[in-house]
């Protein structure tokens, strides 16, 4: 889809902007670990400089229309510089994954400046021949998870080789004048209020048994969602007052893990992974000393509802379903199959369409409705904290002929919520991203941790397939190859 000069904000992407505040920063990205040598800089922002042309929206920025008149709009910036959203640093020497994250939370403790384009890429040297790192970061508006990977396409590609993306001149549209950015929103405002009644009215006439009935659904959707919002999560160390600062940690698997786990006790791999979270935060708690006898924490999970034809396109096609995380349940077969039976019943529930209808219908509200609408999403009173899984390719990719190793996504923290959990996979791994509050989760380290040690758990216990036996052999040794590594810097178990 073309991103064009004065295109409106979706209803979605505008309330992440109305959202965001001075210690809520609402964008994303990830950490992608690439084999070496590194690139020189100019040769990494000449690649792409030579691709920008297939994201059009990265050389746009935000427009206010005067007086609040309608929502922001995507221009042209004329004063676009890549060196600006390309930057290159290098860690302390010598370089490690610790320091790796530690630049990773300073960066993203930063929010993007409104007045240029919503997004940076820093090329990360750590003083040694086989790595090098790229931290993406993008604003929510600009971009959601989902089709977040297909954005890779600007970057990298499927072969050692590069492939030829032509080129394209690239000519900025002069800034609008306030007449103009007045006009437009008046004129998309027009738009949106007489577009839903005739599409309705067409469609009924059409079809009125049919749309009785799609109206009945919405209504008992939206009442499910009610029903899960007027039953609040309970009251946890993550829901807290954030602050600016933040804290980043990983944890790296292998999909064959989980599908092991999914294949020896059913669910899905997506239960699996709501699970080993609920498992490691049991694991958090008892660190610190708490009790977690009926104890049931609530998760958000955003799914997307991009279809085929929409892939690749800007902006967010998401909506917001509430999943159950059991940390009261002591056995990790148990936790699992209680997350796989709660989440099929809100995959029966209409939880989901619901929240899709709510999404929709903020397409037609005013501007001040719709910052008070996504407050409310992010209330605290809704749900603990953030979950999301998004898929990636399951292949290797390159930048400039180096391999992508390995990529860890990086979420957002919104309302009250110290933690967000981020999981993507890549070309057979599994890894997790943990954004937290800095003051507010200081022992986030115990929280890898705890999910290392629930997915352990349930490998062990599903150790009698073959499949089984190799994702346990794997992790078994991987854990080793850590605890080598550990030993070698002089770190003591259990530190």
């Amino acid at each position: 889809m073309a991103q064009e000069h004065l295109d409106s904000l979706s209803a979605i992407d505008a309330s992440f902007l109305h959202q965001e505040g001075d210690s809520t920063h609402m964008h994303i990205g990830g950490v992608a670990i690439l084999d070496g040598p590194a690139p020189g800089y100019r040769e990494l922002v000449d690649h792409i400089r030579g691709r920008l042309h297939l994201v059009p929206r990265y050389r746009q920025k935000l427009a206010a229309p005067p007086l609040g008149l309608g929502r922001w709009r995507w221009i042209d910036d004329p004063n676009f510089h890549l060196d600006y959203h390309v930057r290159h640093t290098a860690l302390p020497a010598p370089g490690d994954d610790a320091k790796l994250r530690a630049l990773t939370a300073r960066i993203f403790s930063q929010r993007l400046d409104r007045t240029k384009p919503l997004w940076e890429l820093w090329m990360v040297d750590d003083h040694s021949d086989n790595r090098w790192a790229l931290i993406s970061k993008s604003h929510h508006s600009l971009v959601d998870g989902v089709s977040g990977v297909d954005l890779m396409t600007m970057l990298f590609d499927v072969d050692v080789v590069p492939r030829d993306t032509g080129t394209a001149h690239w000519e900025p549209r002069p800034e609008p004048s306030t007449a103009q950015l007045a006009a437009s929103a008046i004129n998309g405002g027009v738009k949106r209020l007489t577009g839903l009644p005739v599409r309705a009215v067409a469609g009924a006439v059409r079809g009125p048994a049919e749309a009785i009935d799609k109206a009945r659904e919405a209504v008992e959707a939206l009442g499910e969602v009610a029903w899960a919002g007027l039953n609040p999560p309970p009251d946890t160390p993550l829901n807290v007052k954030v602050g600016q600062h933040r804290r980043f940690a990983t944890v790296e698997a292998s999909l064959d893990d989980f599908k092991a786990i999914k294949d020896a006790f059913g669910g899905t791999v997506n239960d699996v992974v709501l699970a080993v979270v609920a498992g490691g935060l049991r694991s958090w708690l008892h660190a610190r000393g708490m009790r977690t006898e009926g104890l049931e924490m609530r998760a958000c999970v955003p799914v997307s509802v991009r279809t085929d034809d929409e892939r690749g396109a800007f902006g967010n096609k998401l909506v917001q379903v509430l999943c159950p995380l059991p940390v009261y349940v002591p056995d990790p077969i148990d936790r699992l199959r209680h997350v796989s039976e709660q989440m099929q019943h809100v995959k029966d529930s209409k939880q989901a369409l619901g929240a899709e209808v709510i999404a929709g219908a903020q397409d037609f509200a005013p501007p001040t409705i719709l910052a008070q609408a996504s407050r409310m999403n992010f209330s605290t009173r809704f749900y603990n904290l953030l979950v999301t899984n998004v898929p990636g390719p399951q292949f290797p990719l390159y930048v400039l002929g180096r391999r992508l190793r390995a990529v860890f996504p990086v979420p957002f923290l919104a309302g009250d919520r110290a933690l967000a959990v981020a999981v993507m996979s890549y070309d057979g791994g599994m890894n997790f991203g943990l954004l937290a509050d800095y003051d507010g989760l200081p022992d986030v380290d115990e929280l890898t941790r705890g999910i290392e040690g629930a997915l352990a758990e349930l490998l062990e216990r599903a150790g009698s397939g073959p499949l089984s036996r190799r994702a346990v052999k794997t992790t078994r040794t991987r854990a080793r190859a850590r605890a080598r590594r550990r030993a070698a810097a002089g770190v003591k178990p259990g530190a």
